[in-house]
């Protein structure tokens, strides 16, 4: 069979476009939604309070993204990115029915290592990750239960702040390829991270947060 000019540009043209697909120096972009569900581990409020009081959190859903760099065939670092997740603190143990006792927003500044198994070209690879994540508390509110449970008053509403935490995070998932640009991400994550809540009365509360992270998105490589 004879080989033209143009067969060949084709085949070189189509090869260099497959040498994109999660090989070293690829560099891929991806959006989509991410859910954090706190799996609350918490300890008792110090004294003075009523024995076992505790705190709970709810899960939340934001948009995110995240950016992935492959430094080779497999191995590869990675940036989650997402908007702020808002959390609503519950009341738990003895004050279990109490319902809302303050929220807060929390952002997880995350640097992922990854490995990713398969060939760079397949069309589904799955991966492994590992890294830290720093959980930043910020723009924490308390409300008049808390100020109740607490023995404050209107003019004197009790406050509530919360650490910011360094916490190891690991990870599994997969990608998708559509095609020699665009595929589909999945990933669950766990974070190990622990905080501590302090109130304007003086009180502490150590809490084990340990959340479980769900997120997919699509994205574009390049």
């Amino acid at each position: 069979m004879k080989t033209t000019p143009l067969c060949l540009a084709l085949a070189v043209l189509l090869s260099a476009a497959a040498a994109q697909a999660q090989t070293a120096g690829t560099w891929m972009l991806r959006g989509g939604v991410m859910n954090i569900t706190p799996d609350v581990d918490s300890g008792n409020l110090s004294a003075s309070s009523l024995p076992n009081t505790q705190i709970d959190s709810n899960g939340s859903t934001r948009p995110s993204g995240g950016i992935t760099y492959m430094l080779d065939d497999h191995w590869a670092l990675d940036v989650p990115i997402a908007v702020p997740f808002k959390h609503t603190l519950t009341g738990a143990g003895s004050i279990a029915g109490a319902g809302k006792i303050g929220e807060t927003k929390a952002l997880p500044i995350t640097l992922l290592g990854q490995y990713r198994f398969g060939e760079a070209h397949a069309q589904f690879r799955p991966f492994v990750g590992a890294g830290l994540t720093y959980a930043k508390f910020f723009k924490e509110r308390s409300t008049a239960t808390l100020t109740a449970i607490t023995g404050g008053n209107a003019s004197t509403p009790t406050t509530l702040s919360l650490e910011s935490k360094l916490g190891l995070t690991l990870q599994v998932g997969g990608t998708l390829a559509l095609n020699e640009r665009w595929f589909v991400e999945g990933m669950v994550a766990k974070t190990f991270v622990k905080t501590t809540g302090t109130l304007s009365t003086g009180q502490t509360i150590k809490v084990t947060l340990d959340p479980l992270t769900l997120s997919l998105g699509v994205g574009y490589r390049f």
